[in-house]
């Protein structure tokens, strides 16, 4: 096979444009969430892609570096390596590590809330408002840029808030606001 159909091309190397933010706003995220994105940095840069390192400098030394499949899937996993590791340094430079436990015991809509809604249709829903890098749909969670995030901020308990869908407007009650207890009064 010529060297002309299996060259790499850098176009996979441009930096990932990161989620837009609201303009003017921070990238507000738990102290958990902060944890859990540094701990993935850290496993990068000192684990995996030294072992990547190593196996791409093993493979050059085998010669003919066209047709070694080490050495190609390596060079690629460094460039995902190091995008994501460009990608998590400049999330962690801009995040807004905000505790929610703050807000123990408060009955309005902040960063951080567990909130239990009631919709139009009698549907009660549960979510817990968090940040854009932690959030996690199949867990409840919502990113505080989301039209429902959006429509609770500043609600308080028994508050009807309108929340815009794309099938129109709909009037949302707040039923219940929780947050985590502050670290002193776990046990």
């Amino acid at each position: 096979m010529s060297k002309a159909f299996t060259r790499e091309t850098d176009a996979d190397d441009e930096d990932i444009t990161l989620p837009p933010l609201p303009v003017g706003s921070k990238n507000y995220i738990t102290p958990q969430g902060y944890a859990v994105l540094r701990a993935e940095l850290f496993e990068l840069i000192d684990n995996e892609r030294p072992r990547i390192v190593e196996i791409v400098h093993w493979a050059a030394s085998n010669g003919d570096r066209s047709e070694n499949g080490d050495y190609l899937y390596g060079k690629k996993r460094l460039r995902e390596i190091d995008r994501r590791i460009r990608f998590l340094t400049k999330r962690l430079e801009i995040a807004e590590v905000t505790d929610p436990s703050v807000h123990h015991g408060s009955d309005q809509v902040f960063f951080g809330a567990t909130v239990a809604y009631v919709d139009e249709a009698e549907t009660e829903r549960t979510v817990t408002i968090m940040g854009i890098d932690e959030a996690d749909s199949l867990k409840a969670q919502v990113t505080w840029v989301s039209p429902i995030a959006r429509a609770l901020l500043k609600a308080r308990e028994g508050d009807v808030v309108k929340l815009v869908t794309p099938v129109g407007v709909q009037d949302v009650e707040v039923v219940e606001v929780r947050y985590p207890a502050p670290p002193a009064q776990k046990a």
